[in-house]
């Protein structure tokens, strides 16, 4: 994995320099900003930013959150991986952030091993997401190839359904990124289908049922949604 060059958001200035820190052992370029308003700045004068921290209450012109939605309207940072530190941590609030485009989340107060892990997590998945568009997603157990629609457990052909096909390629394409059923409704839903939460948690159901042994890769995130496991 090459060393990347990661924004860190944040207006805790103690938080943030542990942060930087322990980034900066791992080899990357750490940038950082207490508040939105300098990291817009920040934004339009660096030339390519890997990985965005941002905390979702900071202080400014808008929230975290905001600025997150803010991003995924810009083509340059369509895919590029956020983390959302938060210290809001009901349900609601986490699908709010991953439905505002956060690929993942870690609510305060966090173990900075653990936010040292789910940066490797997207950064992995950044570096190998144009082979995983156009090559076989090699599981080990499972196989799936996306250009073809076709997959296989244990070398034998699973027969999906087109929906059941786009939420596994969904899941299997970012391992260890948590979907909210809004996300799948989204990415699924098109003339002549009709998709809602329950009918995404029946196709799930379905899914698991049809590719067996293999089920265990996709894990519930109670009240929030479904993701991959990590096992690249």
């Amino acid at each position: 994995m090459k060393n990347s060059t990661i924004l860190v958001i944040e207006d805790e200035q103690d938080i943030r320099d542990l942060i930087s820190f322990q980034l900066k052992t791992e080899g990357h370029e750490v940038i950082t900003a207490e508040s939105v308003d300098k990291a817009i700045t920040i934004v339009e004068r660096t030339e390519r930013i890997d990985l965005f921290i941002i905390d979702w209450m900071l202080p400014g012109i808008m929230s975290g959150l905001e600025f997150t939605k803010k991003l995924r309207s810009q083509k340059k940072y369509t895919e590029t991986p956020v983390i959302m530190i938060t210290a809001l941590t009901q349900p609601d609030n986490i699908v709010a952030a991953l439905d505002a485009g956060a690929d993942d989340y870690i609510t305060k107060p966090f173990d900075l091993n653990v936010l040292q892990a789910r940066v490797r997590v997207q950064l992995r998945n950044l570096d190998h997401s144009a082979s995983k568009t156009n090559d076989m997603l090699d599981f080990g157990l499972m196989k799936i190839e996306v250009n073809k629609c076709k997959v296989t457990v244990k070398k034998e052909e699973v027969q999906l359904t087109s929906t059941e096909f786009k939420i596994l390629s969904m899941l299997a394409l970012k391992p260890g990124h948590v979907f909210t059923r809004e996300q799948f409704i989204n990415n699924i839903q098109g003339e002549n289908i009709f998709v809602t939460g329950r009918t995404i948690d029946t196709h799930i159901a379905g899914l698991r049922k049809k590719i067996g042994e293999a089920s265990e890769m996709i894990e519930t995130i109670r009240g929030i949604g479904y993701r991959f496991k990590d096992v690249l």
